[in-house]
């Protein structure tokens, strides 16, 4: 096998893990990884701009990004992390629409780029495949449905438990280096002074414990129930 033969091999076995592309036929791997781009991206660099026309999927295939919307003051509210495996950019490229959020690289990261006309030739040929879109998006607002329910009616008490409980693998949130309280704060719509009281409440009620790599549950009942 050449290089190009096996670097083509490689990225067809990114994408086949890709669950938007579930059941799609070798041919269409193919079709879709020789039309692929890779791009990579450093700490802090932004990968999309809110209001730029991206007409590309993007699969992070490593690193972490934030996914942000930025207040004319400069705040910062997080509408979701990025992990390895996760697309983004669905709006950009099914709508046909500028970027409604920003998203920067909390570390360094590697990002295929699937360009749109590729995805459409898809919907023609395989309507399967627009079912699987569908599915996607409908996801997707009812996790942004949830995500504004969070920030109208719950206190940031709640919001922290909330996030807690569905976040944490097993009974702890494990937190990279880019992980901090401003971080957090700015994924629970709130500010990093209030970020922290929240942390000591819940911390000196015995309902969990803080170190600088994660945070452990430790009463998940009493957790569950600030989190209503």
């Amino acid at each position: 096998m050449t290089m190009q033969g096996f670097v083509l091999a490689q990225i067809i076995q990114q994408i086949s893990h890709i669950p938007l592309f579930a059941g799609l036929d070798a041919a269409s791997l193919q079709e879709l990884a020789q039309a692929s781009r890779w791009r990579e991206y450093e700490t802090g660099e932004v990968v999309v701009l809110e209001g730029e026309a991206h007409p590309s999927l993007y699969y992070l295939q490593y690193g972490w990004l934030k996914v942000v919307k930025v207040s004319p003051n400069g705040r910062e509210q997080i509408l979701r992390f990025l992990e390895p495996g996760d697309t983004f950019n669905e709006i950009g490229v099914f709508a046909n629409q500028p970027n409604p959020a920003t998203a920067i690289a909390l570390e360094p990261a590697g990002v295929w780029l699937i360009p749109r006309a590729a995805l459409l030739r898809l919907l023609q040929e395989h309507p399967d495949f627009g079912q699987h879109i569908i599915t996607n998006m409908a996801e997707r607002m009812l996790y942004l449905v949830s995500l504004v329910t969070d920030l109208s009616l719950r206190p940031v008490t709640g919001r922290l438990a909330r996030l807690l409980l569905q976040d944490a693998v097993g009974d702890a949130l494990e937190r990279p280096c880019w992980y901090t309280q401003a971080e957090l704060a700015a994924r629970l719509g709130t500010v990093p002074d209030v970020m922290q009281r929240a942390l000591r409440t819940l911390e000196s009620d015995g309902l969990i414990a803080v170190d600088r790599q994660q945070i452990r549950i430790l009463d998940r009942p009493t957790l569950a129930e600030i989190a209503l």
